[in-house]
């Protein structure tokens, strides 16, 4: 076995030793990856149907959503240290067996602080599934399954949000809404054993644990978790002028400078900040966090719209997203692997992000009267943009990264993964919500007291009503017009948001060109004979 541990900056992209049946670690890679995915989304799709279970308030209902998904942003960027330090069985084993335990016990709490108190397990232990399977790739499978490896990993973003509201339909129409968790009954051990067939049995590193930097650890940790938690609940106390919101963004932010104070002096710096200044790292990193964003228009816009303005519950918008958004992937990745064989991953990146923009612009033609297969277009456009776009960013940066510094690119990466994508929700949320105001506001300069159009509108409304009862029709005339300019006033804040979509999708491809080749590596792409000849041919004509 390759020695590793001399080196105390030793991270996730030393070598192990080479799995003995890569195909059980590839599938550990799978689930893993897809439980981690669905489990989150399940708990937002499906969190109407558990505040009903659980009998919870609203209020209540948003603090067990911020809990469970800040606890897995707590965790998520010190898993490939744990990883290094204690071996991929030992972080993904005996945790799997635990979150099987925990997720079959939570349907039966009706206690809320106990509820909170195990979703912050939950949330924890499901934290580091994502990480860590993605180590597997990077330490124990031979690198000529790097390429497969990391695309089922990065597959299972798109895929999760394409199926996952089916999925929460079918628990809850047949199965019963219990499933949202026990599916991790079933899967997380399954999960654990395929780690167990597929990773060696690795000896604690106990150089590295020795001198462990766990107050960076904790201040990183805390920190993203708790700006995440501010985000979160901003949209629904209304920001500044709650005291909660502005305690948890201002304690979050003194602790990530705290992190990076520490991170400066301490002797053996855990995530030293430096990595981002690499530029084609830096660069990667915030096309990674731009993705997230721009793929919002999948996983926000479109489900979204479908449920506010064309009031369809999540398994019917979910046939749409499952039939034109996920399942092309299973065409699209294999297309994108073969691509990023043979060219130059900045080139499939443009070709994924230009999808996303042509989604988007496509997306600011809305209107009200739009029904679920009007979308069509759009998610099968988003689903090349997923298969076209992860991966070759998560390729790209390996590429580029110094393994002398691995531990730390993984820590920011799973920052931008995970902590991107659920801000950036949080952000979309506030984005439709403000722009709905303005919309209404804008609406109603227009629909004024005593205007001859309106008047003979709401004369013609009350007349319609006027069967139900004289005295009312006046009134639910009026409460009618009121909600078609709420009506008109959503689909504004909708096109918006596409629109938003689309200038950060444009933005990521403007520093996609920034990016500079990557150096020869074994993740180098390789020429297809008819380029190598024209490229040879050209070199002949030009001397």
């Amino acid at each position: 076995m390759p020695e590793n541990n001399d080196d105390h900056h030793s991270g996730p992209v030393s070598r192990g030793d080479v799995a003995r049946y890569p195909f059980f670690a590839v599938v550990a890679v799978l689930l893993g990856a897809f439980l981690a995915n669905f489990d989150s989304r399940l708990t937002t799709v499906g969190l109407p149907d558990l505040r009903g279970a659980f009998s919870l308030t609203f209020d209540e209902g948003a603090w067990l959503s911020t809990a469970a998904i800040g606890s897995q942003i707590f965790v998520a960027p010190a898993v490939a240290w744990l990883a290094t330090v204690f071996g991929l069985r030992r972080v993904l084993g005996i945790p799997s067996l635990v979150y099987a335990v925990v997720s079959l016990t939570i349907p039966f709490v009706r206690d809320y602080t106990a509820l909170i108190a195990l979703s912050i397990a939950h949330g924890m232990l499901l934290g580091t599934f994502v990480p860590a399977t993605l180590m597997i790739i990077l330490r124990n499978l031979p690198i000529r399954w790097w390429i497969p490896g990391i695309a089922m990993y990065s597959i299972r973003v798109g895929f999760a949000l394409d199926s996952s509201s089916s999925l929460v339909g079918f628990y809850v129409e047949h199965l019963g809404w219990q499933w949202l968790y026990w599916q991790g009954v079933v899967i997380a051990p399954l999960m654990g054993l395929m780690v167990y067939l597929g990773t060696p049995n690795e000896p604690v590193n106990r150089d590295l644990l020795h001198h462990a930097d766990w107050g960076g650890m904790l201040l990183l940790g805390a920190g993203v978790a708790m700006v995440y938690a501010g985000l979160d609940q901003g949209n629904r106390l209304d920001w500044l002028s709650s005291g909660t919101v502005m305690a948890l963004l201002i304690g979050g932010g003194a602790l990530i400078i705290a992190f990076m104070i520490n991170e400066m002096v301490a002797p053996r710096p855990w995530a030293h900040f430096n990595v981002l200044f690499s530029r084609n790292i830096g660069l990667s990193l915030i096309v990674i966090l731009l993705y997230t964003l721009t793929s919002l228009s999948n996983s926000s816009l479109v489900p979204n719209f479908l449920g506010t303005i064309a009031a369809l519950r999540p398994e019917q918008s979910g046939v749409l997203l499952f039939t034109y958004g996920a399942l092309p992937m299973f065409v699209l990745v294999p297309i994108s692997i073969l691509l990023l064989r043979h060219f130059d991953p900045r080139i499939v990146v443009v070709l994924g992000f230009a999808a996303f923009a042509a989604a988007n612009l496509w997306g600011t033609q809305l209107s009200h009267i739009w029904a679920r297969e009007d979308f069509t277009g759009i998610v099968l456009l988003t689903s090349v943009g997923q298969a076209f776009t992860l991966l070759p960013i998560i390729i790209m940066a390996l590429s580029n990264s110094d393994p002398s510094r691995a531990t730390a690119f993984a820590a920011y990466i799973q920052i931008m993964r995970l902590g991107g994508a659920e801000i950036g929700v949080a952000l979309m949320g506030t984005w439709l919500r403000v722009r709905e105001q303005i919309h209404s506001n804008y609406l109603g300069q227009h629909v004024q007291n005593g205007d001859i159009d309106v008047v003979n509108l709401l004369k013609r409304l009350a007349g319609e009503f006027s069967g139900h009862g004289i005295g009312t029709a006046m009134g639910r005339a009026v409460g009618t017009l009121a909600a078609l300019v709420q009506r008109e006033a959503n689909t504004l804040a909708y096109i918006d948001g596409f629109w938003l979509c689309f200038w950060l999708a444009i933005a990521a491809l403007f520093l996609v060109a920034l990016i500079t080749r990557a150096p020869q590596g074994p993740l180098s792409p390789v020429p297809l004979v008819f380029v190598k000849k024209m490229l040879r041919g050209s070199g002949t004509a030009a001397s």
